[in-house]
């Protein structure tokens, strides 16, 4: 018997009884689609929570600067020559002081036995461009700009919080707070702040209005940098704020979480696996159990074949081109579909799909073996069979 004759035999076989090859076939379909779509969806959804993790890679800086009993190590002017580093998206300078912390601040300068109008906050001093360094935006009106500094304004920009304390809902009037014995005209409130959130329970003042309360040094700065840029801006901010200083400032950084993402991207990967082989395992079952069903109802057709002088080699041959067949046919189907399930799910999620090639080529070889194992133990039962016997 040559491959061409057994090749026919093994159509024959299956084309006889369609429905049944049609669901074995089933089987393996939805185990090879079912292993393509969980690597494939794996591989997708890993690369979006590596692009989540990427987001979240050490983007702020903050740059400590202690005090120095002469000259101040940083001044307020020096954010402006960190600004024009590449890689560096915003900055601002802060000062706070011990005298400036726990401040008694009221929004009204009226005594109202009924209602606490009288808080304890913190007084800082910032530069113009702290809305944007602490990943914030003015919620209600504006922050002072570089007039407001010259000039030495007493103007107050609120967090929000602060801001609820003591009942500042509306600025169209100009309220004003006082802070001590001083009044500072409120022009707008901070919230929404995704870094130093501390600020939203603080009373921020140019440094020009706020020596009164200590803040005149810069005690840290606030840098946010482009992705990728940190490593190299961490070696660069303390030369540019402080030339010839700049050991004396520390920076800091967080960790960035490549090793978390990366170990996150493994354990996605191999719970995908082993789903997508449990599914491959579950259809090697099913063409088990139908082509062993298919053997016994075969006998007849096995004993005449083995007494016209088909040798055991051509019996099981035949069976195992079956299996193998239904093995291939599935793999292919289910490649095609588990691609096409792929994309679409990616398109619902506007994600960009991502699947090895090598994985959509190897699915019906996969397939076929698969059928080729799964029809070995029929095969040989068939192949034992003796002719007698199987007449009988």
């Amino acid at each position: 018997m040559d491959f061409r004759d057994l090749a026919g035999e093994a159509a024959a076989g299956l084309l006889s009884r369609p429905v049944r090859a049609a669901l074995t076939t089933l089987g393996t379909v939805l185990g090879i689609t079912t292993l393509v779509v969980t690597l494939g969806v794996a591989a997708t959804a890993g690369n979006q929570i590596v692009g989540r993790f990427d987001e979240l890679v050490a983007t702020a800086i903050t740059v400590e600067v202690p005090e120095s009993p002469h000259a101040p190590l940083v001044g307020w002017t020096a954010v402006d020559r960190l600004t024009r580093l590449r890689g560096v998206e915003s900055a601002a300078a802060v000062a706070e002081s011990k005298e400036g912390a726990n401040l008694s601040v009221r929004s009204t300068d009226i005594v109202d036995p009924t209602r606490v109008t009288t808080q304890s906050l913190t007084v800082l001093a910032a530069t113009t461009g702290l809305p944007e360094a602490a990943r914030g935006r003015m919620v209600r009106g504006r922050f002072y700009d570089s007039g407001h500094v010259r000039r030495g304004d007493r103007v107050a920009v609120l967090g929000d919080q602060a801001a609820r304390m003591l009942g500042v809902t509306a600025l169209d009037r100009a309220p004003a707070v006082f802070i001590g014995k001083h009044a500072y005209t409120v022009i707008g409130v901070l919230g929404d702040l995704r870094r130093e959130r501390n600020l939203s329970t603080a009373v921020i003042v140019p440094h020009t209005a706020g020596r009164r309360f200590g803040l005149r040094d810069v005690n840290r700065v606030l840098v946010n940098t482009s992705l990728g840029a940190t490593g190299l801006i961490t070696r660069q901010a303390p030369a540019a704020l402080s030339p010839g200083n700049e050991d004396m400032l520390q920076v800091v950084a967080p960790p960035s979480p490549t090793r978390a993402r990366d170990q996150a991207q493994d354990d996605v990967n191999a719970l995908f696996m082993i789903l997508g082989l449990v599914s491959l395992v579950v259809g090697a079952v099913g063409i088990a159990n139908v082509s062993l069903v298919t053997v016994m109802e075969r006998v007849t057709e096995i004993g005449l074949r083995r007494a016209l002088g088909a040798a055991r080699r051509h019996i099981a041959a035949q069976f195992l081109l079956e299996s193998t067949l239904i093995g291939l046919t599935g793999g292919v189907i289910g490649a095609s579909l588990g691609v096409v399930t792929i994309v679409a799910v990616s398109a619902a999620k506007q994600w960009t799909p991502l699947l090895d090639v090598r994985l959509a080529v190897a699915a019906p070889v996969v397939g076929a073996v698969v059928g080729l194992l799964a029809g070995l133990h029929p095969a040989l039962r068939a192949a034992r069979m003796e002719p007698v016997d199987a007449l009988r």
